[in-house]
């Protein structure tokens, strides 16, 4: 899998009528997985309104005690949503630091594969900023935070590594830096920068993609 290659279940583009899998018997863990595959599709609407566990089991053709059965809350089915999201991000960035050797070169293929997930997993973009959370446990919040920084610690290490490049290969470097390059600053910059990404693409109605002219920005923010 490329790193900007969307992953697999849950899948969000799920638009045909979910209740025509009504007679479809699934095991629990593959219904477990349709359920967080049609709250994401349904984050997928252009216009922003709150899921109700109520609307989630008409979608899914089932009552709502029987998405209790799965889940002891709707918390606990965006938590499956965020814990899908993080096990994505960082299996695809773990991929783009073992294949590229240059640390500002990793941090730039990073900034690229979480606007380009954004693009291809719309709903899921609406968990990222925070919007779908609105209302939502205070915790499901702090998990995504705490997936960000994570994020921005790993954006730092490569810009770490980047800089120890310039220094050792001078003239040879692939991206030049110049003498007062500060990885934490710049870190911090790209995760605004992402960050920022994601809400415009939200607000937009998915509209306005979030890569759009990110290969010229993104040179701006690591040089």
């Amino acid at each position: 899998m490329q790193p900007t290659d969307r992953p697999d279940p849950p899948v969000e583009k799920t638009h045909h009528d979910t209740s025509s899998t009504r007679a479809t018997r699934l095991r629990p863990g593959e219904r477990r997985v349709h359920i967080l595959q049609t709250l994401a599709a349904m984050l997928e609407a252009p216009k922003s309104e709150k899921v109700t566990t109520a609307a989630l089991a008409a979608r899914l053709g089932v009552s709502e005690a029987a998405l209790y059965r799965h889940f002891a809350s709707k918390a606990q089915m965006f938590e499956g949503l965020i814990e899908f999201i993080e096990q994505s991000i960082f299996g695809l960035i773990n991929q783009i630091v073992s294949k590229e050797p240059n640390g500002v070169l990793q941090a730039r293929a990073i900034a690229l594969m979480l606007l380009n997930f954004a693009a291809k997993n719309p709903g899921m973009t609406r968990v990222l900023t925070g919007e779908a959370l609105v209302g939502e446990h205070e915790r499901l919040a702090e998990r995504v935070n705490q997936m960000l920084e994570r994020v921005e610690a790993s954006l730092k290490q490569c810009l770490r590594l980047g800089l120890m490049d310039a220094h050792t290969q001078a003239v040879s470097a692939p991206v030049p830096l110049p003498g007062d390059y500060d990885p934490a600053i710049r870190a911090s910059l790209l995760v605004s920068y992402i960050i920022g990404r994601w809400h415009r693409f939200a607000r937009s109605g998915f509209a306005r993609l979030p890569a759009e002219h990110a290969e010229a920005q993104l040179l701006l923010i690591l040089q």
